[in-house]
């Protein structure tokens, strides 16, 4: 592996300590004490436990950070500049039904920006990281956006509403359109992952709507790392928190823009 600073080493073995927890309970989702947290989205134990394990080695290496978690909510620090973003499971319904597409993702946002971030798919031992200034990698591989510039050669990825989740007509719409105008779309049901595989060049673009910060922030640090774009749908800069994302390589950001849009 190409050498990682001191801060990127902490985020890594946090993902890698909150791995080994995942992997024993993959595939034995009968065995999982789960419980609903509204329709169609589940929590698992593992969840919490992955949670836990990497809320304990991030305390540890820096203990003045702040945390924003999906489990546990916000945990302020002393030191206001640098915050823990993390999602212990991302793709919990993968994960429960024994589908190998889920991830940990870490990302620590200082002075309100995407700094450093970790994409972990344990199932595949696909390690995605990046930091600022630094390129973006995948495992020991250094990480580019796809070159493809034209949209009927170009594969997109998005997330669609379930149950329970507004805005389904809508990103039907959207996905209607960019059918007809891109060599296709697909929806394996993990932000983070869907954010690492734009940084490696697997798609050509990423668009999803009603996301929260521990969904898109380690993935976007990754996507711009690799040399794309990352921005809300409607092209504004506040994607971590706006609840909105589209992600692409450099040569057909704007047109996916205004594919998008134009639905």
């Amino acid at each position: 592996m190409p050498h990682a600073s001191a801060l990127m080493t902490v985020m890594i073995n946090a993902a890698r300590k909150a791995a080994r927890g995942l992997i024993r309970d993959f595939g034995e989702s009968q065995a999982l004490q789960v419980s609903r947290k509204g329709a169609a989205d589940f929590v698992s134990r593992a969840d919490h436990k992955a949670e836990q394990d990497i809320f304990e080695e991030l305390s540890r290496a820096r203990p003045k950070y702040g945390f924003i978690m999906e489990e546990r909510g916000e945990i302020e620090g002393t030191d206001n500049s640098n915050w823990w973003i993390v999602d212990p499971l991302d793709g919990t319904t993968n994960f429960l039904h024994g589908l190998p597409h889920f991830a940990i993702s870490i990302a620590l946002e200082r002075d309100r920006q995407p700094y450093a971030g970790v994409v972990f798919n344990p199932a595949t031992d696909e390690i995605f990281w990046a930091e600022k200034g630094e390129g973006a990698y995948l495992n020991d591989r250094r990480l580019r956006v796809s070159g493809r510039d034209d949209l009927t050669a170009c594969l997109f990825a998005c997330g669609l509403p379930f149950a329970g989740k507004p805005g389904r007509k809508e990103a039907l719409a959207e996905a209607e359109r960019v059918l007809e105008k891109t060599a296709g779309v697909r929806r394996f049901g993990a932000a983070a992952l869907d954010l690492a595989f734009v940084a490696a060049g697997r798609y050509d673009a990423f668009w999803e709507r009603d996301l929260n910060s521990w969904d898109v922030a380690a993935g976007a640090i990754l996507v711009r790392e690799a040399g794309g774009h990352v921005s809300e749908i409607d092209g504004g800069r506040n994607f971590i928190t706006g609840g909105s994302i589209l992600a692409a390589n450099a040569e057909i950001y704007d047109k996916a823009k205004a594919l998008i849009q134009g639905a």
